[in-house]
């Protein structure tokens, strides 16, 4: 279960073409665009409202600034080994060298909840917008088809269509995909550009004051008259003050998870060596700053209470300006902006599954590739299991779910490269992480500060689920690994 997967393996593996691999279809804009697609999405058209209300108000936006730093850690380990080791399947891919097949599993095991349920959480917010859609033009959809039971509703099911409906897109091919992608992308963008513009003029200086609101436990604590566990055991920690700006770091982070998507398409890159760290980079920086003035604009524009219990608080803030007649416009960009988000998610996880197969520990059925050169049938499972989740399940708990396995797989990646540049310091890196160790340091430094600062209940629903995970691998992954029957058979052992 320790054994290693050699890097000269993982580049001949890279290096492959023709049946049974995966069509390198995508240049560096296309990767930039598919980093876009997964980044700007439910973490600011809805999260950020949620995030606002319930835990930073105005600060918000250094919340985004907090997230995006980890990420910026995290981001430029990323681009290292993907422009190394340009194979699909990102951290687990990684983990697999540097660390060994038990981690590569936890860590698959892990990103697979990270990128069928931040599928699943667009689609929940995406389904309240395609709501408001219908009520313009004078169709109204019963209310118990778009909530699940926990929400008062039945079933979500909207939701569950445009899920279906992007799985099938997928199945049929890549190329497809990224060109619809790059369509919805730039409307996307166009979007958030225009509601900064346009937003910036309305915004009311009384809505952003306080900036940061107060944590009546923080005051407490600086005056002595509680110590440190009455105040975390209190309930004090993430309503607002500087704690509450930590914990929104850490509920918005997963909407910066696109670059993780970029190095799961690493394969299927043009130019991997070039394209994968200005992918990754890329897009993380242009997000960063829109992320920065959207939010910055939106809590001026309403006050950040307005936005409690509020799945789509753009419409709510945009209320606030003379702009009446672009709502719909705006509301038909924001739709398709979270149906790119879904896209790359479900392209992600299949590309994870469709490599943790070829390396024997999952079923040969997740590795199998249509005529195009898509795992379909890795996509048709999923459209199921996501389908499921973004029919029942409310979207703040699928939300701080998908931040706390990020974060877990950002910090090993991190760690990954500490390992791998002790281990193997003469590597060919077409691109350096800088600043080794400093950078992955702080990067596994962030993202555990953000973990702690999650929920008590989003650690337990990822311990129960690396519980079954850990049970999967040794019911199945270990007897079946495709590494160990050949270090065993030629007695090579451990790297």
């Amino acid at each position: 279960m320790w054994y290693k997967k050699s890097i000269s393996k993982l580049i001949a593996e890279a290096e492959q073409s023709g049946e049974g691999t995966l069509k390198r279809t995508l240049s560096s804009s296309g990767l930039i665009a598919l980093g876009v697609g997964a980044i700007i999405g439910a973490g600011l058209f809805s999260l950020t409202g949620i995030a606002a209300a319930d835990h930073a108000g105005p600060a918000v936006m250094l919340s985004f600034i907090v997230a995006a730093v980890g990420c910026a850690f995290a981001g430029l380990c990323y681009a290292e080994f993907a422009s190394m080791i340009p194979v699909a399947g990102s951290a687990y891919t990684y983990s697999y060298a540097t660390m060994g097949e038990f981690m590569a599993w936890i860590i698959g095991w892990d990103l697979v909840l990270e990128y069928a349920l931040a599928a699943a959480t667009v689609a929940v917010s995406w389904s309240q917008y395609f709501n408001e859609l219908m009520q313009i033009v004078g169709i109204s959809l019963p209310p118990e088809l778009l909530a699940g039971p926990w929400e008062g509703g039945m079933i979500n099911l909207p939701a569950i269509i445009i899920v279906c409906l992007l799985s099938l897109l997928l199945m049929r091919g890549t190329q497809e995909s990224s060109f619809v992608n790059n369509i919805l992308v730039i409307l996307k963008v166009s979007v958030v550009l225009l509601f900064i513009v346009l937003g910036w003029s309305f915004i009311n200086p009384a809505n952003h004051d306080p900036f940061i609101p107060v944590n009546e436990g923080e005051e407490m604590l600086k005056r002595g008259d509680i110590g440190f566990m009455e105040f975390f055991n209190g309930g004090y920690f993430g309503h607002y003050g500087i704690s509450g700006i930590l914990r929104a770091s850490a509920v918005v982070f997963f909407a910066f998870i696109g670059f993780d998507a970029v190095s799961t398409a690493a394969q299927e890159a043009k130019n991997p060596k070039k394209g994968m760290p200005i992918g990754i980079i890329g897009s993380l920086v242009i997000c960063t700053l829109l992320y920065v003035l959207f939010s910055y604009v939106m809590t001026g524009l309403a006050p950040y209470t307005a936005f409690s219990g509020d799945a789509k608080p753009v419409a709510t803030a945009f209320e606030r300006t003379g702009y009446h007649f672009l709502n719909t416009a705006m509301i038909v960009t924001i739709i398709a902006g979270y149906t790119s988000v879904i896209l790359v998610m479900l392209l992600g996880q299949s590309r994870v599954f469709y490599t943790m197969s070829k390396d024997g520990l999952l079923p040969k059925i997740f590795s199998d590739l249509s005529k195009r050169q898509t795992p379909w049938k890795t996509n048709l499972i999923f459209m199921v299991f996501v389908s499921i989740f973004a029919g029942f399940v409310p979207v703040s708990d699928l939300g701080h779910m998908v931040s706390i396995g990020t974060l877990f797989a950002f910090t090993l990646v991190c760690i990954g490269v500490l390992v791998l540049r002790k281990t193997n310091p003469n590597l060919d890196r077409p691109f350096k992480t800088p600043l080794v160790p400093l950078v992955p340091i702080l990067g596994i430094l962030v993202c555990i500060a953000m973990m702690a600062s999650l929920p008590l209940v989003s650690w337990e629903r990822l311990g129960i689920w690396m519980a079954i995970g850990v049970a999967v691998y040794f019911l199945y992954g270990h007897k079946h690994s495709k590494l160990r029957k050949e270090r065993e058979s030629s007695g090579t052992g451990v790297e």
